[in-house]
């Protein structure tokens, strides 16, 4: 990894972000910028390892807001900027999309501006050196109708959802800005992630959470939908490549090669959780018995499925864990910190309440 980079990452109290400045600070020597708005999901009691350090900063700002935005890329001065900044909870879209489209497309655009501005009155060395490296999903592909196709770098859009269509709006702005004003981006599209610190609305820490306390494990539909399942700390390592070593203007697609059932996802955690702490409802033999099935969401896609290979030839990254390793792992890590997700269930997990930060 290259030396003294001052990286600029966007939604860094995230669940992604937090791993990605966790690596950075603990294996390197960059200087980072973290920028989160604190939203629901943000939560900086995921940096707690890395919050002291003198090669990181905080600032509480909402990327809509672009006078803060300038005012961020002019104190900071970056030479990579990393995009992960979103609202990325495909129901809360549903919901209500406007907050979708004011984060994901209209951020974007703001950073895009700003990112222009700072870029263009750069010298020509450090001009030549700056990126900007924008965080997508697979999900801007919509559904694939069958079982062997996979998403490339070069399929079509087609979302299927608000959150889908607003990352996809930013997919398009982010390869314009490139186009037309040479602005020097980088873009990936990744599978689901899951592993430590995720915020206990996604499916692996829900039906974790919801277990170890004799919950009831919902799943929508059937359970067959598939899904392509990638450890979160294999996704930073991917990011940290794409952004140093990656070609401007280039796409890269990042998955885990890891297809499975959402039925079997939750079906494999409860045996995992029946090995470590067998469950203690006398009615209950097994962690599945708390399986349920509930009414399909709206839209719903049945698979995705990320070729990867692009990545792995060209920058020669490779995944590190397998989806049985990764799974145990994050199992294991809810279950040694049961106070993190029970601040965020009791709503204690805000940084201002908890005291260990202020600004």
């Amino acid at each position: 990894m290259q030396t003294n980079k001052k990286i600029l990452v966007t939604g860094g109290a995230g669940f992604i972000g937090s791993a990605m400045i966790r690596k950075i600070i603990q294996s390197s020597d960059h200087t980072v910028c973290n920028i989160d708005k604190l939203t629901y999901s943000g939560n900086l009691s995921s940096l707690t390892s890395v919050i002291n350090s003198s090669k990181y900063t905080f600032e509480k700002v909402d990327i809509v807001d672009r006078k803060e935005i300038k005012r961020i890329f002019q104190k900071f001065r970056p030479e990579i900027v990393i995009h992960l900044a979103a609202e990325s909870h495909v129901d809360r879209s549903i919901d209500g999309p406007s907050e979708f489209i004011k984060t994901n497309i209209v951020g974007t655009f703001n950073l895009l501006e700003e990112a222009k501005s700072y870029w263009i009155s750069l010298d020509d060395s450090k001009k030549s050196s700056f990126r900007f490296l924008h965080v997508s999903t697979d999900e801007v592909f919509g559904d694939l109708k069958n079982k062997f196709g996979f998403f490339s770098e070069d399929s079509s859009y087609n979302p299927s959802s608000p959150y889908s269509a607003s990352k996809a709006s930013s997919d398009h702005l982010v390869r314009a800005w490139n186009r037309t004003f040479g602005l020097p981006i980088l873009i990936t599209n990744c599978s689901n992630n899951y592993g430590p610190y995720q915020f206990p609305e996604k499916l692996i820490p829900h039906m974790i959470t919801n277990a170890l306390q004799g919950k009831s494990l919902p799943i929508y539909g059937n359970g067959k939908q598939i899904r392509d399942w990638l450890y979160v700390d294999d996704h930073v390592n991917a990011l940290l490549k794409v952004s140093l070593e990656g070609k401007i203007g280039e796409t890269y697609n990042i998955g885990g090669d890891n297809e499975i059932e959402n039925i079997e996802v939750v079906r494999m955690l409860c045996k995992i959780l029946d090995d470590l702490i067998p469950i203690k409802k006398k009615s209950l033999n097994s962690y599945t018995d708390l399986i349920s099935f509930v009414k399909d969401r709206p839209g719903h896609d049945q698979r995705y499925a990320i070729d990867c290979s692009k990545i792995k030839t060209k920058l020669g990254w490779k995944q590190l864990e397998n989806f049985e390793t990764g799974l145990r792992k994050t199992v294991n890590w809810y279950l040694n910190n049961t106070k993190w997700y029970e601040q965020i269930q009791d709503g204690s997990y805000r940084l201002e309440r908890l005291g260990i930060y202020s600004q």
